[in-house]
């Protein structure tokens, strides 16, 4: 009984792909657009790898400005954006040894005496407190709109 229900919920995950598929051509295109990005950025070269002091902030006024969900950049808090003072705005970078393969983005900065910190965004003070502060690797990918990335040391 089980693996009829389980065929039955595949076929029925199958007819709703091949629906959303037919009747809206653009959204079948932007997956695969999105899935060729994902897979380019994946294989994305290495320019450097440092060691830094990882920490964690949330998007509450006592660890920020008066604009806590909006970053130094001007784009809006999500998962995967980083604070640091040494890369410019836009870099990607991963954490190996912590994260695996998921690419985060420098979109916002920390405050000037912050030397050789990467923050991490959470969204929640509780899941910045757990994640606590050590030091790990950090590996900056190159981006082929910042061809002359620079670190500030």
């Amino acid at each position: 009984m089980k693996n009829v229900v389980r065929l039955t919920h595949h076929k029925f995950i199958a007819i709703i792909a091949v629906t959303i598929a037919l009747f809206y051509p653009g959204f079948a295109g932007s997956i695969k657009a999105d899935v060729e990005y994902a897979v380019k950025e994946a294989e994305a070269k290495i320019v450097l790898t440092k060691k830094v002091w990882l920490t964690a902030y949330s998007s509450s006024v006592d660890e920020t400005d008066d604009t806590p969900f909006i970053t130094a950049s001007g784009k809006r808090v999500r998962d995967g954006i980083v604070a640091t003072n040494f890369l410019p705005f836009g870099t990607k970078i991963k954490i190996p040894k912590v994260f695996g393969d998921k690419i985060f983005v420098v979109e916002d900065r920390m405050h000037p005496r912050k030397v050789g910190i990467v923050d991490i965004w959470m969204p929640s003070k509780k899941e910045a407190i757990k994640f606590g502060s050590f030091k790990a690797d950090i590996v900056v990918l190159e981006d082929k709109r910042q061809p002359d990335l620079l670190v500030r040391k």
